[in-house]
């Protein structure tokens, strides 16, 4: 199964993540099928915090992904 979901990056206490495509049984933040965005919780500029394609959305969404509770939710409050 195709999840749309966050893999998490940066350092200790200050998380960068990433929006990926993944088979649902790789782990957290290991292989994974395609990027299609980010979001960065403490970035100093509000309006670029975070960023989608929402092409690749589409496509997957298409194709069976299903989408993470937390991604859904940027998804929705970024359009």
């Amino acid at each position: 199964m195709v999840k749309i979901r966050l893999s998490r990056h940066g350092i200790k206490k200050k998380p960068f993540y990433q929006i990926v495509v993944t088979n649902n049984k790789s782990p957290r933040d290991g292989r994974f099928i395609e990027r299609i965005g980010y979001f960065n919780p403490f970035s100093s500029k509000k309006n670029n915090n975070i960023k989608i394609n929402k092409d690749k959305v589409n496509y997957w969404l298409l194709r069976g992904a299903i989408v993470s509770k937390r991604v859904n939710f940027l998804i929705k409050n970024n359009n």
